[in-house]
């Protein structure tokens, strides 16, 4: 029964990342302030479900491979790399399929139940946070206002630190609480499947519309 229980609230942490949802945080206004900044950066990694997945399942397996507190830097790094990137106008192709295919990577990385390396961890953490700190720009470069260097740093201080502490908190969750400890415990590799089966989700539900967009223009 304890068991069981372990499974279902692994179940329900990993469940939070679920089909994205392109909410804004400050319902659609303009970022105008460094409190603007700050809210929205806090708020779009936790509205955007398929940014929250990732973070979750790389505080996972930042814990599982020892380096709890310093895997889940190199994310946070890569992600602020390719915002800052985006901002000053160099855009990441396909940069939706490649977050969709971070979590289904990932994902299956974490269900295989391999202890990887904390130098292979933080090097694909980097990686792939650079695609989606590309999306996160988006959100600041969209504005039809404009932003300032205010609402600039703002919004990355939002993003870093939030994404830090959710991917810290699910590390703690899965290793202090639920007791996995080991990459091949069966909590931590429900998480995986949860995560990768999104993960596959989001990466035919881009195609899709890839396929849809080319026959379109082809008609």
């Amino acid at each position: 029964m304890k068991h069981l229980q372990k499974l279902s609230l692994a179940a329900v942490l990993s469940a939070i990342a679920g089909p994205a949802l392109a909410h804004h945080p400050l319902a659609g206004a303009p970022m105008e302030t460094l409190a603007h900044g700050v809210l929205s950066g806090v708020g779009h990694p936790i509205l955007g479900f398929d940014h929250l997945g990732f973070v979750v399942l790389a505080g996972i397996a930042a814990a599982l491979s020892g380096r709890a507190f310093l895997a889940p830097l190199g994310y946070v790094a890569g992600m602020l790399i390719g915002c800052l990137a985006m901002m000053a106008g160099l855009a990441l192709p396909l940069a939706e399929a490649v977050i969709a295919a971070s979590l289904l990577v990932m994902g299956y990385v974490v269900l295989s139940g391999r202890q990887m390396p904390v130098n292979t961890v933080m090097l694909a953490f980097g990686a792939f946070g650079l695609f989606h700190g590309t999306a996160f720009g988006e959100s600041i470069v969209g504005q039809e206002a404009g932003y300032g260097l205010a609402v600039a740093f703002g919004y990355l201080l939002g993003l870093g630190v939030t994404q830090y502490l959710i991917a810290i908190a699910a590390g703690f969750v899965m290793t202090r609480i639920v007791k996995a400890t080991d990459a091949s415990a069966i909590e931590a590799r429900l998480a995986g499947a949860v995560i990768a089966g999104i993960g596959l989700f989001l990466s035919l539900e881009t195609a899709e519309g890839a396929l849809f967009a080319a026959l379109g223009l082809a008609a």
